[in-house]
């Protein structure tokens, strides 16, 4: 059993991946959905890829815990498997999917850059320590790194991290050197002694921390609730079928409760996402504790409605628009993101992507 859990483009299996070119990014930029607009509909189609934080996802569909939920508002919804990352939030850009599973900088930078509006119905976890910059022999803080090649998947949450960690001891990117390197590869590209300085996640970052004269010197618990993980749907799909919203939304924190609760049926709930995800048990629980799952509806909005979330997407949307990830946008501000409490960053006129606390909300009242 591999106790790897991919989280990019080079693996089939990934939350992570990023485009290895401009024309890419371009592409990409210009996928905007110009299909009909949605109609009330009762069977819909949510994509999801392996990583820790929505391995839920997989069990809620497995279990039947989504059809229950369905049927109680008197619709249908697929839950499908998509195994490569990037492809199914390209799907769901295209519009072949209601919903997917993908991070908060993935969702600005490929439907929201594309022209899809979209709406972030739960915020499920944020990384809390899943990701992390280490330095290998002498290198012991991470001011250590200037003037080192830097191993990562470019342009991916690493590149993220790094940038982030970076300003926080008056280094920029300029300071170092991106050595473009695949998750697949990055833990045995450590043992060469060429390479000095790593940047990625976990399960292979517990495996770089682990060998001898390494130094965990930053990782993503210094920038709490940046990394975000989500489940995205089509704004305009969930205005004409609130139903949707809501049986996902009502799974979602029914599967939270089993996982939360010590007991049998939490240990099989564990067991089954573990196994489905390719890890240990072990290996999963010690993922999930570096992980801050959000496993009451009460806690993911009071995290939407606080004001850390403006502040990291304005980061967020920064960083993709400084690295050219943010489609053929031609300033900062020409992608508008919503947020609660009429929040807006960029142009209010355009806005497409929203952070939604009123399914989330209506879940913590019991819809």
């Amino acid at each position: 059993m591999n106790p790897f859990i991919p989280r990019s483009p080079f693996s089939l299996n990934g939350r992570w991946f990023r485009r290895y070119s401009l024309f890419l990014a371009h592409m990409l930029s210009v996928m905007v959905f110009f299909g009909a607009p949605a109609q009330a509909k009762d069977h819909f189609r949510v994509a999801w890829s392996v990583y820790v934080g929505w391995m839920p996802v997989d069990y809620a569909g497995q279990q039947k815990i989504v059809e229950k939920w369905a049927k109680k508002y008197n619709i249908s919804i697929d839950i499908v498997q998509v195994n490569d990352y990037i492809e199914s939030v390209n799907q769901y850009t295209a519009g072949q999917f209601d919903g997917v599973t993908v991070t908060n900088m993935d969702a600005l930078t490929i439907p929201a850059a594309g022209g899809v509006d979209s709406t972030v119905l739960v915020v499920t976890d944020f990384s809390n320590g899943n990701d992390g910059i280490v330095l290998k022999g002498k290198g012991k803080t991470l001011a250590d790194i200037k003037g080192q090649p830097v191993n990562m998947v470019e342009l991916s949450v690493s590149h993220y991290l790094l940038a982030r960690g970076l300003a926080t001891v008056g280094l920029k990117e300029s300071d170092i050197k991106v050595v473009n390197t695949s998750d697949a590869d990055i833990v045995a590209a450590t043992s060469a002694p060429a390479v000095t300085a790593v940047v990625t996640w976990n399960p292979q970052l517990s495996a770089i921390k682990a060998m001898p004269g390494n130094t965990l010197v930053f990782d993503s618990s210094n920038i709490p609730g940046e990394i975000m993980d989500t489940i995205l749907v089509n704004t305009q799909s969930l205005k004409e079928n609130p139903a949707f919203g809501k049986a996902m939304v009502g799974a979602w924190y029914e599967t939270m409760t089993l996982m939360s609760k010590k007991g049998t049926a939490q240990e099989m709930a564990l067991t089954h996402m573990a196994k489905a995800s390719g890890a240990t048990l072990e290996g999963f629980k010690g993922q999930l504790k570096t992980t801050h799952m959000f496993y009451t509806p009460k806690e993911a909005v009071a995290f939407v409605n606080g004001k850390d979330v403006l502040r990291t997407m304005d980061y967020v949307r920064h960083f993709s628009f400084d690295h050219a990830i943010l489609g053929k946008a031609k300033h900062v501000d020409d992608v508008g993101i919503a947020f609660t409490k009429n929040r807006v960053l960029g142009n209010k006129d355009n806005i497409k992507l929203r952070f939604d606390d009123s399914y989330m909300a209506m879940a913590a009242k019991g819809l």
